[in-house]
């Protein structure tokens, strides 16, 4: 019975999550209320705050719902066979290309962004922190086999998002759409010149 039962809270509480998005990118996450959601699901609001205790950690659910699909994108990246350059180059690119389709054409998500980063500063600090450490997966084995010069992995996986904040960050990306700076080719291939071995750029 025990294992039932948690089985249904937990598609209850993915059902909630999935209007909730749903209304987020319908109406704004300002005008949603946890009736609006309730009316949806045919359930009552109280039976909503059994499942979440207020709209905020809704908010929170879906934010890591979509946090976490650029997530396990990226990780899939990392994990392939193949040159660390061009699973790095493919990963940030992913992230880049998912961020503008979520949120920029979105204005009603692009919103629920913005207060994340107000009210749900944590939520977008782990994101950060995953995204981190599958880049520093991928530069570590790109210096263990030789094709990276690393010695501080964490470090360069760190440097490496800070170089990339504008192609990263949802607002950033909005900012910068129309204001004249390096492509994002062009960013990836100064950052991968910054870890390239020493011996294979005197080479070439």
């Amino acid at each position: 019975m025990t294992l039932v039962s948690e089985h249904i809270e937990h598609d209850t509480r993915e059902r909630i999550l999935v209007v909730a998005e749903r209304l987020f990118r319908e109406i704004g996450y300002q005008k949603t209320t946890v009736a609006d959601i309730a009316k949806v699901l045919r359930m009552s609001p109280a039976n909503v705050y059994r499942f979440f205790d207020s709209k905020k950690a809704i908010h929170e659910g879906v934010a890591r719902t979509l946090m976490g699909g650029v997530e396990d994108a990226a990780q899939a990246i990392a994990a392939k066979p193949g040159p660390a350059a061009a699973r790095l180059r493919e990963l940030i690119t992913t992230i880049h290309r998912m961020n503008c389709e979520r949120y920029i054409g979105d204005s009603k998500l692009h919103e629920m962004v913005e207060i994340a980063m107000e009210e749900s500063w944590e939520v977008c600090v782990a994101h950060m922190q995953r995204l981190t450490e599958t880049i520093a997966q991928v530069i570590a084995e790109g210096a263990a086999s030789g094709e990276f010069d690393a010695p501080d992995v964490p470090l360069a996986a760190m440097c490496t998002c800070t170089a990339m904040m504008r192609f990263f960050h949802p607002q950033m990306i909005a900012q910068a759409a129309s204001k004249p700076g390096p492509s994002l080719d062009q960013m990836v291939d100064f950052v991968l010149a910054g870890l390239t071995a020493r011996s294979k750029t005197a080479g070439k």
